[in-house]
């Protein structure tokens, strides 16, 4: 068996090497796709590129809109004991971030272009290349005529790059496997990460005055119980700075820069005009937490910290500051959340693609975390193990000139391919 496996490893890295034409003509048709977010509502027509190659390769279908315009696609392909044997999802998402001014480009952002070892254009590392890279992989196992036992899902998402989570969408569409992978951007890397959660404070005056007024409410004698709403909010930004330094102190997890949990008071709106002493003022914060945090537990914190500051004011008391976090879009209610995701190096999906790793690529994976975020955490948060692992640097994700390199788009092809035929033919581990 041994000998078998070592052969069936071989057999595939040639088959992706002879195949790297191919992939390169698929990635250069998803960027030709200008699917940027925002504006977003642009998806559909590579959702139905995606839909057709995968009905092709026999996989059942299921389309949807998340938004008009924006649909999910999902294919499942059955495998032949689905009972018995380990299920997989392959998990991306085809929004790209926006271009801008795209005057500094070498080419159209949306024309894929080589240059020496790497192949250019918006979405090849973030994250185009490990989609088209996956699509290659399933295509090359059914081609090669290689049997899965379990059951392969793909899941072709929108919205990522504006929090609209698309990945949540199918998970509240019913969809599950016994192991996932997100090939988002991580250079080849076996991650997990922290999580980001948006949310707004807003501090409402139940009195709304006129500017000429403000001398009595800042003056001794002035018998006036008023104040201006973004003055107090500098009392709220404060706290948090305090909650901030104190996370910083007393909270750590391995592999992240100590205060990598912070508090971010990214967007500040208040008052009418000038005539007005300002009655209203709302922050827009963003929170970034560790793996082993859950988002409402980081809220909770938040709000009684922030009300604790407020009882201390006596105008405040009255007038106290409101929350609301989250939200499933940055565009159409500007909020959003991504969950943290802690992986486990002994859980066997892990020790399965680890050891594919190894013997593809004749050296150990890092494991580790990623500062950044993406739709994983909520595949971990549904409890379904999870890891992200895929091609591209963080560092060219959202750049411009946006690059990949071909022989690491290769290189994961031939693990991913390899991983999915030796997940998928594993039995399932009995329940304890």
């Amino acid at each position: 068996m041994k000998q078998d496996a070592n052969e069936l490893f071989a057999k595939i890295s040639m088959e992706v090497e002879t195949r790297k034409e191919e992939l390169i003509e698929l990635l250069t048709n998803l960027i030709a796709f200008p699917t940027v977010s925002p504006p977003a509502r642009n998806t559909n027509h590579i959702q139905e590129f995606i839909e057709e190659y995968l009905e092709e390769l026999g996989f059942k279908t299921d389309k949807w809109d998340v938004y008009p315009g924006d649909p999910n696609v999902v294919g499942i392909l059955k495998g032949e004991a689905s009972e018995q044997y380990n299920s997989l999802i392959i998990n991306g998402h085809v929004d790209v971030a926006e271009v801008g001014d795209d005057s500094d480009w070498g080419h159209s952002p949306f024309t894929a272009y080589i240059k020496e070892s790497f192949i250019y254009g918006r979405g090849v590392a973030d994250m185009k290349g490990g989609i088209a890279a996956a699509m290659i992989a399933i295509k090359l196992i059914k081609e090669l005529g290689i049997t899965l036992q379990g059951d392969l899902q793909f899941q072709s998402v929108i919205g990522e790059e504006v929090g609209e989570a698309g990945t949540l969408a199918c998970l509240e569409r019913g969809y599950t496997a016994d192991y996932a992978v997100v090939v988002d951007t991580s250079d080849l890397h076996i991650e997990g990460q922290g999580g980001v959660i948006t949310g707004w404070i807003t501090i409402q005056s139940r009195e709304t005055y006129h500017d000429g007024l403000r001398r009595r409410m800042i003056h001794a004698g002035g018998n006036m119980n008023g104040a201006s709403a973004i003055e107090k909010m500098v009392k709220i930004i404060a706290g948090l700075q305090e909650l901030e330094r104190h996370w910083a102190v007393t909270k750590s997890y391995k592999g992240f820069p100590a205060g990598t949990n912070t508090i971010n008071p990214a967007v500040i709106e208040g008052g009418r005009h000038a005539a007005f002493v300002a009655d209203r003022c709302a922050l827009w914060v963003t929170v970034h937490f560790y793996p082993n945090e859950d988002h409402d537990d980081v809220i909770k914190e938040i709000e009684q910290h922030i009300r604790a500051v407020a009882a201390a004011d006596p105008w405040l008391r009255e007038n106290p500051p409101q929350f609301v976090w989250g939200g499933k879009s940055m565009i159409v209610d500007r909020g959003e959340i991504f969950p943290s995701l802690e992986i486990d190096p002994e859980h066997p999906g892990t020790k399965v693609l680890t050891t594919s790793y190894e013997k593809l690529l004749t050296q150990k994976p890092t494991i580790g975390m990623s500062t950044t975020v993406t739709d994983a955490g909520w595949l971990g948060r549904a409890g379904i193990p999870t890891v992200i692992f895929g091609p591209g640097k963080l560092e060219d994700a959202h750049a411009v000139n946006e690059k990949v390199g071909i022989s690491q788009l290769l290189d994961f092809t031939k693990v991913l391919a390899t991983f999915i035929v030796e997940w998928c033919n594993t039995k399932k581990e009995k329940s304890k």
